[in-house]
């Protein structure tokens, strides 16, 4: 069979490990993997896989992916290059790629003197990928501050979405299209040491209470509701500390999974599910991925 994406390939490879690509470090490789250079790069592979009746998936910090064992029969494309990395600050706006990772943009707005963003501090991932998902913390989520969004839309034409046209609620957003590219943030201005100062205090809390920055790791479960936390039944459940094969429930924070040296994508496999059936067992509630399972 001829390689469907032949005349892409100084961006498109075969055969790509993705393992290094997640936090968890697991996983088999991608069947065909693309590093588009610019949005024309995307559209045009993008469109191609489409011909073909390819599956795709867009890859950015690989914080909250799983990818199985075997791998991903699929077109899997990182979204990385300096095009999806720009951010620029205009007065209290600024504009940024959905590659840029999520720590960089807010230290970058807190030392612009530009407050709001702090609150997600300690939050891994790429900005694309916080927009899909609302990411967000107890202080507050990422969609509140947003003003517009740059997307791909099925028939991969750029489109504008307006504040008016997004809706983020809990851990979820209305951005349904393929490719999230950009976007726009309307922010407070303030002194830049008072927003350092509270960026600094959110990360010392949340450095207390999950897994250790060496160990390949994931957070897995939404939180049932804003009252209700995951972690918390998962400890209540008696599942903190255990383990199955190389993966472990962590210690520190029974939300979070570590890969030890050796583990497979099964075994977290293996303890996800067990862990879903002890807490509907034992409390009734049915915990919901937030984790993507490849």
């Amino acid at each position: 069979m001829q390689h469907p994406f032949k005349e892409f390939q100084e961006f498109v490879a075969e055969n790509q490990p993705l393992a290094p690509l997640t936090w968890f470090r697991l996983g088999g490789p991608a069947a065909y993997f693309a590093r588009p250079r610019n949005i024309e790069d995307m559209r045009a592979v993008l469109s191609r896989a489409n011909e073909a009746g390819i599956p795709y998936k867009l890859l950015g910090g690989g914080t909250n992916v799983l990818v199985r064992d075997p791998g991903v029969e699929a077109l899997v494309v990182l979204m990385e290059s300096p095009h999806f990395s720009d951010v620029s600050v205009v007065e209290n706006r600024i504009k940024t790629g959905a590659a840029v990772p999520l720590t960089a943009l807010i230290s970058q707005t807190a030392r612009a003197g530009l407050a709001g963003l702090e609150i997600l501090t300690g939050i891994p991932g790429t900005v694309g990928g916080a927009l899909r998902g609302n990411a967000g913390s107890r202080q507050g989520a990422i969609g509140p501050f947003v003003s517009r969004v740059t997307v791909l839309d099925s028939a991969f034409e750029v489109q504008e979405r307006e504040r008016d046209d997004l809706n983020f609620v809990d851990r979820e957003s209305n951005l349904d299209e393929p490719v999230i590219l950009s976007a726009e943030f309307e922010l407070s201005q303030e002194e830049p040491e008072s927003v350092v100062r509270r960026m600094r205090r959110i990360w010392i809390v949340k450095k207390e209470n999950q897994p250790y920055g060496h160990q390949s790791s994931g957070c897995i479960f939404k939180n049932p509701s804003a009252d209700i936390s995951a972690g918390a039944l998962i400890d209540q459940a008696g599942m903190k500390g255990t383990r199955h094969g190389g993966a472990e429930v962590s210690d520190r924070h029974a939300n979070f999974i570590i890969a030890h040296p050796g583990a497979k994508a099964d075994d977290v496999l293996h303890l996800i599910d067990q862990i879903q059936q002890r807490v509907w067992q034992q409390f009734g509630y049915e915990l919901e991925l937030q984790l993507r399972i490849w």
